[in-house]
């Protein structure tokens, strides 16, 4: 609900939260608070809560008007810096050589309900939410500023985008217009970050705030392994299930920065957006401007409780609604079973297998196209290899369709090879500076998607390709992040060179519209080097992304706990891949992996033809058991047991969905000479319910939640007659099915 308070509160709240805001007495908006639910409030309690008569020390005064104020010591909502407050602000602009302070000062509020889902720019939608627009006007620099507040009735989360129009006859420069922008009174909270590089993204890292800026940013062209727009404070006693948590994410995939900012009286803000470092972007007279949507999020409940947040509004306001419902196909993928070294013969061999087992899609990965027997050609040059398909891709497609499987298909649209005839025609169309020297990565240069004409002729390449072969999912593939980035496009038409990092993610997102609603039900799978571009923005066309070229299960450990933290498990495309692991050469058991990949959405990355009949049987069993469980295994509602650190040996969650669970429980090394007996209690169970353990044991809710479950008892040097875990790299599945007492 959102309720306005005499021209001057504006109380954003349902059962679960409130945010509170108002008009400040030098006309600005301000933040008054975020947390737990206040409920419906009168005006007495928003002048209460709004009361403050202590005076900063030392600090400016806002105008002589106002001799008492200052907005150095006050929360706000959309700050700007030098204005009496020397924080970094949410937005920076100039007028040619003069920089602009602009004073945005409330003039008018409206209230819709609703969002539809629009395929042009990603951004939250649901038929149930309210929106609060407020329109703050600088009438003597002619800027006109809406910000956009949207809340769900069963959320915590606040989206947040702001809109700057300029109503003058002379352009403006934009440098920074931030998204989320989060002020809390106090800073007692520790940083968290997922961060990592390639093959080990998004672990978690913690680090307490102190007076100064935290921050982690991307400069890469996008969200990258590195860092991940998802940020969290979170404070210092937190555990799983209690703890206050704010966090903030963006519907958005390239360049960003997220900072907490503490000063000297210790209150702290949070802000997300587009990074200001490689941003410009030119407002000519009547033009207006929109910052991608960011999402605050508030919890009471620790990890746990975040997860709940989080994991509901991707799934139910940013995916598309339909994943929910439609099943995510179990897939083999050929990479690591054959990489570039394949024919039609060698594929229909690996396919006829996995039919036999059970799969249910068949993704061709890179090297079908062009001459491209390494990753050092042909990209740019859709056209299928006749030497590896003389009967052409649509005949392998329609084997494939007949053992009963969906086809899928690999890209990299966003590159380019030197030696295709793309890059002959149009080397214009690679960014790159207008000097001699150039970066190339991978053997490839990235394609301008700012500029209107590549993305169309991408488009009408993979246009032909998919209206000459069925094709029910794509692999979006980007191997390369981007360097001295330049658009010669934007050079012809006078526009700002800082103008091209954003519009080229639009380009991105332009194609994926445009073959989303060609192909309205393809399933395209987002990848970037695995795990390179793992957001929301994404997420917003592809239910699932790839979240690393690590298929190790072990490390799979630990970028999944960290991703949990922000995305749900029905994002993750997990493959069993053949050991020696290709990536890290470490020793897995065949059930350790498959007992690590069967949370989310499950797939096969490894030579089937070289397996030997017991490991091909104890596939076939996995992927029947998968199929009866899937809808809990990839939709249901995830949490974690064991506590969450950064350098877990033990792991332990769950999913539960219609009063069932699954548990998985995994230990990296074996421990000698552990005490034998340890828990795991459980949460979301009926107390008046038996459940039965496996099938087997039966114990009642009330137990499992307060005493908890028995953990496997490992081989601890003596008691190998007991022991269920043995050696290093363990894993144990439990099902938990409820009996009606």
């Amino acid at each position: 609900m959102i309720d306005v308070i005499n021209n001057k509160y504006f109380n954003l709240y349902n059962e679960s939260f409130s945010y509170l805001l108002y008009i400040m007495d030098n006309g600005q908006l301000g933040h008054l608070y975020y947390g737990d639910s206040l409920g419906k409030i009168d005006e007495n309690t928003a002048d209460y809560i709004a009361y403050s008569k202590n005076k900063a020390s030392g600090t400016v005064k806002y105008s002589p008007d106002l001799a008492s104020f200052t907005l150095a010591d006050h929360m706000q909502e959309y700050p700007t810096y030098g204005t009496s407050d020397y924080r970094e602000g949410a937005i920076s602009l100039s007028r040619g050589d003069e920089v602009l302070y602009p004073d945005f000062k409330f003039k008018s509020y409206k209230i819709t309900h609703g969002q539809k889902r629009d395929l042009a720019m990603p951004q939250a939608y649901g038929d149930d939410c309210d929106n609060l627009i407020i329109t703050l006007v600088d009438e003597e620099k002619e800027l006109t500023l809406d910000l956009t507040y949207t809340i769900f009735p069963e959320l915590t989360a606040v989206v947040r985008k702001a809109e700057i129009t300029n109503n003058g006859k002379d352009s403006i420069e934009i440098q920074n217009l931030q998204s989320n922008v989060l002020s809390l009174p106090d800073s007692n909270y520790d940083f968290l970050q997922l961060s990592g590089a390639w093959l080990k993204e998004r672990h978690i890292k913690k680090r307490p705030l102190e007076q100064g800026i935290t921050k982690i940013e991307s400069l890469r062209g996008a969200s990258s392994h590195q860092e991940n727009p998802f940020a969290a404070l979170v404070a210092r006693d937190a555990t799983n299930d209690t703890g206050r948590i704010y966090a903030s994410n963006l519907i958005y995939s390239g360049n960003f920065i997220t900072q907490a900012e503490v000063d000297e009286w210790g209150t702290c803000r949070l802000m997300s957006g587009i990074n200001p470092a490689t941003f410009t972007w030119r407002l000519n007279s009547g033009e207006h401007f929109t910052s991608p949507e960011g999402a605050v999020f508030y919890t009471n409940s620790g990890y746990n409780g975040l997860m709940r947040q989080t994991h509901a509004f991707a799934r139910d306001h940013v995916i598309d609604s339909k994943w929910k419902t439609k099943k995510r196909p179990i897939v083999i993928n050929n990479w690591e079973a054959t990489y570039f070294d394949f024919n039609e013969e060698k594929l229909v061999s690996l396919a006829k297998r996995a039919a036999d087992l059970g799969a249910e899609c068949f993704v061709l990965d890179d090297g079908w196209f062009g001459h491209r027997d390494t990753d050092r050609t042909s990209l740019g040059n859709w056209i299928v290899d006749k030497k590896k398909f003389p009967n052409g891709l649509a005949h392998f497609s329609d084997y494939v369709h007949q053992l009963g499987m969906q086809f899928g298909l690999w890209f990299e649209p966003e590159m380019v090879s030197p030696d295709t005839e793309l890059y002959k025609k149009h080397p214009d169309w690679v960014v790159r500076h207008p000097y001699k020297r150039a970066s190339i990565g991978r053997g490839q240069y990235v394609l301008d998607f700012a500029n209107p004409a590549v993305v169309d002729n991408i488009y009408h390449q993979m246009l032909a390709i998919l209206s000459s072969v069925k094709i029910d999912y794509i692999k979006w593939d980007m191997n390369r992040n981007i360097t001295e980035a330049y658009s010669s496009y934007l050079k012809k038409l006078a526009r700002l060179q800082g103008e091209f990092f954003h519009r080229y993610i639009l380009g991105v997102y332009d194609l994926y519209s445009r073959l989303l609603k060609k192909f309205p039900d393809l399933l395209i799978e987002g990848c970037a080097g695995g795990g390179g571009r793992f957001d929301l923005g994404i997420l917003y066309y592809s239910p699932q992304i790839w979240p690393s070229d690590d298929s190790d299960a072990v490390e799979r450990l630990d970028i999944m706990t960290g991703t949990l933290l922000a995305y749900p498990l029905s994002t993750f495309s997990n493959h069993v891949s053949a050991v020696p692991n290709d990536q890290v050469k470490r020793m897995t058991s065949l059930n350790f992996r498959q007992d690590v990949t069967c949370f989310g959405p499950l797939g096969y990355e490894l030579d089937l033809n070289k397996l030997s009949q017991d490991e091909l049987n104890k596939i076939k069993a996995n992927i029947s058991w998968y199929k009866k469980n899937r809808e809990i295994l990839v939709q249901g509602d995830f949490y974690q047991i064991l506590p969450v650190g950064t350098k877990n040996n033990t792991y332990a969650w769950a999913v539960s969905r219609n009063n069932q669970q699954i548990v998985g429980f995994y230990r990296k090394l074996a421990r000698p000479n552990e005490t034998l007996d340890h828990y795991l209690p459980l949460k979301d169970l009926n107390e008046k319910t038996n459940y039965l353990i496996n099938g087997k044991q039966k114990l009642s809710g009330k137990v499992l939640q307060t005493f908890g479950l028995r953990e496997p008892y490992q081989f601890n040097g003596s008691n190998l007659d007991t022991a269920q875990l043995i050696g290093d790299f363990q894993s144990y599945i439990y099902q938990i099915n409820s009996q009606n007492i």
